[in-house]
């Protein structure tokens, strides 16, 4: 499929431009990673989940009040512990999408999200029913529990719980990504 580039001057691809450029890339991965976020920002339609070989999602460093646990949830396609996170649908403000999707996949009020992009991720996602094999560019944003940090798991996930942050930093049976993001909070709060 060719992917029809939209005009990144246009207030919406400024705005995701500009939302991308608070990365703060610390290693040569994330530079790399970057830049190909970038360039998918300059495709037309790059938040609908029908642009393909790939498109936008974004997704919530769900963290307690005090920083020290972090709700994840084994995804019930995937079988995996993740983050919560999900489609844009068409929606350009990322980091409102991995508010929304926070709320909607953990049932917690209350939550606050940081604007800043907290970690970048490309994916495979394999073909399967009517989709074709793609890529999911997740846009990571720190979305923190400020009240009651009692979930009601949603029909994605088989189970959700909270995990020592330090657990997650090191903890060989999880996805590389979500251990680094577990680093990433560690580096950032210590």
């Amino acid at each position: 499929m060719t992917m029809i580039l939209s005009d990144p001057t246009s207030a919406i691809g400024a705005a995701l431009l500009a939302t991308l450029r608070t990365f703060d890339a610390s290693s040569a991965l994330d530079l790399v990673l970057l830049a190909k976020f970038l360039t998918l920002a300059r495709v037309r339609a790059c938040c609908d989940r029908s642009t393909y070989p790939a498109h936008f999602t974004a997704s919530a460093w769900l963290v307690s009040a005090d920083g020290e646990r972090a709700l994840l949830m084994q995804h019930r396609k995937l079988d995996r512990w993740l983050q919560p996170g999900g489609h844009a649908d068409g929606n350009t403000d990322l980091a409102e999408v991995a508010l929304r999707e926070a709320a909607e996949e953990t049932g917690l009020s209350d939550l606050a999200v940081d604007p800043l992009i907290f970690d970048l991720d490309a994916h495979e996602i394999p073909a399967r029913c009517n989709e074709p094999q793609h890529w999911h560019y997740d846009v990571r944003f720190v979305v923190r529990a400020n009240a009651s940090e009692h979930f009601h798991a949603n029909e994605e996930s088989r189970a959700m719980a909270w995990h020592p942050v330090v657990e997650i930093a090191t903890n060989e049976t999880l996805d590389p990504s979500i251990r680094r993001m577990a680093r990433r909070w560690l580096a950032r709060t210590r």
